[in-house]
């Protein structure tokens, strides 16, 4: 079974984009492509900079965990992303 991860993407203008993938690196360009495969809000936000992974565990677990983290504020999505908070510490 494949291990899934959590990911942040800084995109121009400083916002934090979340996702989820078994391979981040994988994705990541995908994304910094800009085609089909990379996702329509980061195709006109580059350059793009990968600031965080984490791996979660399952796909349920990561989705859980995305979704938790997508609800987050902005403030705290920085904290995340320097470390400086641990994903074990929020409510999934």
């Amino acid at each position: 079974m494949a291990e899934w991860y959590l990911y942040m993407i800084r995109v121009r203008g400083g916002s934090l984009y979340t996702g989820i993938a078994t391979d981040v690196e994988r994705r990541f360009a995908e994304h910094a492509e800009g085609g089909k495969k990379g996702s329509k809000y980061l195709r006109a936000r580059g350059p793009l900079t990968l600031v965080f992974q984490q791996k979660i565990g399952t796909r349920s677990q990561a989705l859980k965990m995305e979704c938790a983290v997508k609800n987050l504020s902005k403030p705290v999505k920085e904290q995340v992303a320097k470390g400086n908070l641990k994903l074990d510490t929020l409510t999934v």
